[in-house]
């Protein structure tokens, strides 16, 4: 059944892989974006085929105007980036909530039926349990921390989606993306970074080895989801995410940060000697997502990291200037 769709925040990098998914499932997609972080250029190949809407999600009169004959929201819109966390927490939480209550004011207003909200991985800091499924408890360890910015502002999206949604919204869908990856996706990310540290390290060390600097020991993981695998999540959950249901999107493909310094340096031809550091506050040891509910659904992630990763190498090698050295910020 084809819908007319909105997707705030659409021009970013997940949001960009969203809209162009829905286009060509032949949904009618709008976009609304700031170009804060994202960037028109990357809907050039399907320009012809959305309505490009540039506004702030703060903005509450041209968020209305957006939602004017819509069937569905993908509420997508939010300041992500590790190192963002740090530096600008206070904008992190008022683009967070106050985009949030915009897009509610405007779906009641135009009586859109269906919202599908962005969580994230975030939301549970350090599990007690990995892989961690979606009942786990959502948590904010210390509120003079800046990176739970972030997490926190997730926290009250889902609160608002869930207990408007039970009146208001004949369904509304929450999904906590886990670390999704994939070229072009910004750079203040840990992937990216490696990348951009790895190719000049290579410059600096001409020898078959080279020496890295990391936070923490190597032996913190992840379960990263190629960008692919992440957008056919979301195809899942429009087709048959259920009412007020709670999905995480990622893999249960756990790797440790040594492997992944280890998968860059093999993209660049080099072995890793891994110089451990110390971890931000309010880095997470572990961290692997329960994925059942969505398989349930019919979803099979098909990407592997040792695939994926190579796609995003090659492109920020190709792209990053040549100044560009930067330290890693946080995962």
């Amino acid at each position: 059944m084809t819908k007319r769709i909105l997707v705030t925040g659409g021009t970013g990098f997940i949001g960009a892989a969203t809209v162009r998914r829905l286009v060509r499932d032949g949904h009618r997609v709008r976009v609304l974006d700031s170009d804060f972080r994202g960037q028109a250029g990357r809907l050039a190949d399907i320009r012809n085929d959305v309505e490009l809407v540039q506004a702030d999600i703060r903005d509450a009169a041209a968020v209305d105007q957006a939602a004017r004959g819509i069937d569905a929201v993908f509420h997508l819109a939010y300041i992500n980036g590790t190192q963002n966390f740090y530096e600008m927490p206070e904008l992190v939480l008022e683009v967070g909530v106050k985009g949030m209550i915009n897009i509610l004011d405007a779906c009641i207003r135009h009586d859109v039926p269906e919202l599908f909200a962005a969580s994230s991985s975030e939301v549970y800091q350090t599990p007690a349990t990995v892989p961690t499924d979606e009942t786990v408890p959502l948590v904010v360890p210390d509120p003079l921390n800046p990176r739970y910015s972030y997490g926190g502002g997730k926290i009250l999206t889902e609160l608002m989606a869930i207990n408007y949604g039970r009146k208001r919204f004949k369904r509304v869908v929450i999904f906590r993306p886990h670390n999704v990856y994939g070229p072009d996706m910004g750079w203040e990310h840990v992937l990216p970074q490696f990348v951009v540290r790895m190719k000049a390290l290579c410059t600096e060390q001409p020898g078959p080895v080279v020496r890295f600097p990391i936070q923490g020991t190597g032996g913190e993981t992840r379960a990263f989801i190629f960008i692919d695998d992440f957008v056919a999540g979301l195809a899942c959950l429009l087709d048959r995410g259920a009412h007020l249901g709670i999905y995480h999107i990622g893999t249960q493909e756990e790797v440790s940060i040594a492997d992944v310094a280890g998968l860059v340096g093999t993209f660049f031809g080099r072995q890793v000697e891994l110089e451990p550091g110390a971890l931000q506050a309010g880095g997470t040891p572990r961290r692997c997502p329960d994925i059942a509910k969505l398989r349930a659904l019919g979803f099979k992630p098909r990407v592997a990291l040792r695939d994926g990763l190579p796609i995003l190498a090659r492109w920020y090698a190709d792209n990053a200037p040549p100044t560009r050295h930067s330290s890693e910020t946080g995962r």
